[in-house]
């Protein structure tokens, strides 16, 4: 009922984020159940049912890294002295933003099963009814059993990973540091807006805690770079090994493309991994970047920004990218006049872009919320508001500057063995 209580009262922002989980939640589970329908329909065609229920994996997984991400801003992870007071630690605070991923994701997952029984045929008088009659396997009976497993899938796996994203790792950096934060008797910080969102639990360190000390140095660099770059060679060096030899064994894509190399998939599969790997670090180097060669405040601001924020921001962004790149890729191989791409693989891109591109969103909002006492102080000492926005856009040019070749190259260096 808790959770309930603060999900009905949480600010609008934090609704849309949770009902962005819910939408996910019903494209994946409408997928899942898709696989489902087509093997009741076609009960010789066992491989190709297997492969579909395997191509909704990706979807699934970008399902799970958005309810993450959502659940790592929710307001009811912040530990309040008030909360604690009344025996909602970290450990109480975790549950119940489990709770909340599970109720956002069972919610898609019922308006999944309702459009699926709807396009069925099950449930008349709506448009669309039947439309997909025969695809979805239409006038034989649904197993009770399968429905509800694969209906559970995106809930649990939702609320296993947010709340393993989430456990109370609070207490071996305080008893090494000596201090905790129910020490401080302004407790945690909140936002100005009311709602609180966007404060990870990590964030509970206020800004310019000691006023007289020395400005603090910048973030470390993180240490994936090295490990991306090796990633994503590794993958590159598969995928043009595996294109060139004959015999590859075939694997089919979703939708009526082509079919390619299992060892295809699987080096473009390291490569991906290997820009999510290496997003920290090359975020960094961007704010390096911008404060090189004599910088002003503007580009201090931004180079230093950027570097405080690369671990929040820096492998969304590499996910990211690493979705452009194979667009960029699916584009060089079928961008024909006429591909012959299926309806439920556009569904089936369109998710995991979207959830890419919202969990970006989710972590750029989170970031920018983490520097609202640094930018109230910066206005309170009369900088002016032109100075922030520029800050904004270098940061925001410096990553496209970085990232946007880097997409390109990739998602090009991926295609060439295709097509060549």
């Amino acid at each position: 009922m808790l959770a309930l209580r603060l999900a009905r009262g949480a600010h609008p922002l934090v609704l849309l984020r949770r009902l962005a989980v819910a939408a996910a939640s019903a494209g994946t589970g409408f997928l899942l159940l898709c696989a489902l329908g087509y093997a009741l329909g076609h009960p010789r065609a066992a491989d190709s049912s297997a492969l579909r229920l395997a191509w909704s994996a990706v979807p699934l997984a970008a399902t799970v890294y958005l309810a993450v991400a959502v659940a790592r801003t929710d307001p009811a992870t912040r530990p309040r002295s008030a909360l604690s007071a009344v025996g909602l630690g970290p450990a109480r605070l975790m549950l119940l933003s489990a709770i909340s991923t599970a109720i956002s994701c069972t919610l898609g997952s019922m308006v999944a099963l309702l459009f699926f029984l709807h396009l069925r045929g099950d449930i008349s008088g709506l448009p669309l009814d039947g439309a997909a009659a025969e695809l979805l396997g239409a006038g034989r009976p649904l197993p009770l059993a399968a429905v509800c497993t694969l209906l559970l899938v995106v809930p649990v796996a939702g609320t296993v990973a947010g709340a393993l994203a989430l456990r109370p790792q609070v207490a071996k950096s305080v008893g090494r540091k000596g201090s905790s934060q129910a020490a401080d008797p302004k407790g945690p910080r909140s936002n100005a807006d009311g709602g609180g969102e966007g404060a990870g639990p990590a964030d509970t360190t206020p800004v310019g805690a000691a006023a007289g000390d020395e400005p603090a140095p910048p973030a470390p660099q993180p240490a994936g770079l090295p490990w991306g770059v090796a990633l994503m060679a590794v993958g590159l060096a598969v995928e043009t090994y595996a294109a060139r030899e004959a015999g590859a064994s075939g694997f089919p894509l979703p939708g009526r493309l082509a079919t390619s190399s299992a060892a295809v998939l699987g080096g473009w599969a390291i490569t991906a991994l290997g820009l999510a790997v290496a997003g920290p670090a090359l975020t960094y180097l961007c704010g390096k970047l911008l404060q090189a060669a004599r910088p002003g405040a503007a580009r201090l601001l931004a180079g230093r920004a950027l570097q405080e924020e690369s671990r929040r921001i820096g492998r969304p962004l590499g996910v990211v990218c690493a979705v452009a790149s194979a667009g960029i890729a699916a584009l060089s191989l079928y961008g024909g006049p006429a591909p012959r791409i299926g309806p439920l693989t556009v569904l089936g891109g369109g998710l995991v872009a979207g959830c890419a591109l919202l969990t970006l969103a989710t972590a750029a909002i989170e970031a920018r919320q983490s520097r609202a006492d640094t930018t109230a102080a910066l206005l309170a000492l009369g900088a002016p508001a032109s100075l922030l926005r520029g800050a904004a856009g270098l940061r925001a040019l410096g990553l496209f500057a970085v990232f946007g070749p880097l997409t390109w190259l990739i998602g090009t260096l991926a295609a060439a063995p295709l097509t060549g």
